[in-house]
């Protein structure tokens, strides 16, 4: 029996389209991946699409939301979700290898988190091979808009990743981190429980 966990969380280059992991349906994942994406928000919509998510992913923690639409290449088979995740509209996960995301990480609308990728020589791509490397994603991690989450990143617990950012190293625990590529801008520290909006006074601002 093929290793097919091992093989592809491993970083080892491997033919894409010649390696299968058996007991996965790959087509009927997809399948209920497009029915969670148009169920809809009745109660009995609801509680169709939380069944759907623990049929497909790898963990999906208590409290966990997905908005829908979200894609997955395979359909969430590769996500490990902590408890009270938050993930808004139009995610992504290329989730070929692991995506772990800690307890009450959120992620805006339109992230995109990539575990694959193929290698630079023609020569290899063309003869189909492929890699992946595994993605950390703390807890209590804020993923802003339009932010893309590259192979092999560990994100630290409590940070920020700015919108529009492009991750493509490991960010620490407990900063603020912008741009393309992201990049450390400041820690996060006891002022953040005071100030908010570059200064103003939390406690005016709480309705």
């Amino acid at each position: 029996m093929t290793d097919y966990e091992g093989i592809v969380n491993s970083g080892k280059m491997y033919k894409v389209m010649e390696l299968s992991d058996e007991g996965f349906h790959f087509n009927e994942a997809l399948r209920q991946m497009e029915r969670f994406n148009t169920l809809g928000y009745t109660e009995d919509a609801e509680k169709e699409k939380q069944h759907i998510l623990r049929e497909l992913f790898a963990e999906v923690g208590e409290g966990t939301y997905i908005q829908a639409p979200y894609h997955a290449m395979l359909g969430g088979h590769n996500v490990h979700l902590g408890k009270n995740v938050y993930v808004n509209f139009n995610a992504t996960f290329v989730d070929d290898a692991n995506i772990y995301i800690g307890d009450g990480t959120l992620l805006a609308p339109n992230v995109t988190i990539i575990t694959a990728m193929h290698p630079i020589s023609l020569k290899l791509r063309t003869e189909g091979y492929g890699y992946n490397k595994p993605v950390y994603i703390g807890k209590n991690v804020w993923i802003a808009s339009n932010v893309t989450i590259l192979p092999g990143v560990h994100i630290g617990d409590n940070s920020v990743i700015g919108a529009a950012s492009v991750v493509t190293k490991d960010i620490p625990a407990n900063v603020v981190a912008v741009g393309s590529p992201a990049k450390v801008i400041r820690e996060i520290t006891a002022d953040d429980d005071i100030y908010y909006d570059h200064g103003k006074l939390i406690v005016d601002n709480i309705i």
